[in-house]
């Protein structure tokens, strides 16, 4: 089972933190702006300070070197990076069927970055995540940008994939609608602690 587990951990204002993500499970967290959502899964990617221990596959990250950490346990910030010109050398394996199901045309892998929208952006940066098969998602408000249609389609590629693949995520949401549709379980940041929320379908 690819779990990933997270025992007792203190980062920035959250304290003691315990929290098991089982293989496929969707985890959607909330909380107000400053609250520690982004920095919690920025530790969880190895990318942040803290105390505690973080496993995956019964495996603590501490054992792991960074970058394979990191491939595995794939975080897909609000705000992402490109640091090539054009978008398909950021690519690891070819996504003509995923650039296709999220409305981009396959002569897409060859735009330039810098002409690219914010949606567009957060919609590649999904995809460039997923050509490196990630074994869990950490995903920091993945359709904030985008309209309702194209959010509920990168929703259900999303989903589908998670499903598939059996990956463990944790998916950073505040509309309480997303949450309906998309998780297995919601938490929320209150009194920087993870409380259990009900999902009223």
């Amino acid at each position: 089972m690819s779990t990933l587990v997270l025992k007792n951990i203190f980062v920035g204002c959250l304290q003691n933190i315990n929290l098991t993500m089982a293989s496929g499970q969707i985890i959607c967290l909330s909380g107000p702006s400053g609250s520690g959502k982004s920095r919690l899964l920025r530790a969880i990617a190895d990318l942040e300070p803290y105390t505690g221990d973080i496993c995956f596959k019964n495996k603590s990250q501490s054992t792991y070197p960074a970058h394979q950490w990191r491939k595995h346990v794939m975080l897909v910030p609000a705000q992402t990076a490109w640091w090539e010109e054009t978008v398909g050398d950021h690519f690891a394996t070819p996504m003509n069927d995923a650039l296709k199901l999220l409305g981009f045309p396959e002569g897409a892998v060859k735009w330039q970055v810098n002409r690219l929208s914010s949606g567009e952006k957060q919609r590649l940066a999904l995809i460039r995540a997923i050509s490196y098969k990630p074994q869990a998602l950490l995903l920091d408000e993945p359709t904030a940008n985008l309209d309702a249609r194209s959010a509920q389609e990168v929703e259900q590629w999303l989903t589908g994939l998670i499903e598939e693949h059996k990956l463990p995520t944790i998916w950073v949401a505040h509309s309480q609608e997303q949450i309906r549709r998309v998780a297995h379980r919601h938490l929320a940041i209150v009194d920087n602690q993870l409380k259990e929320q009900e999902i009223r379908r």
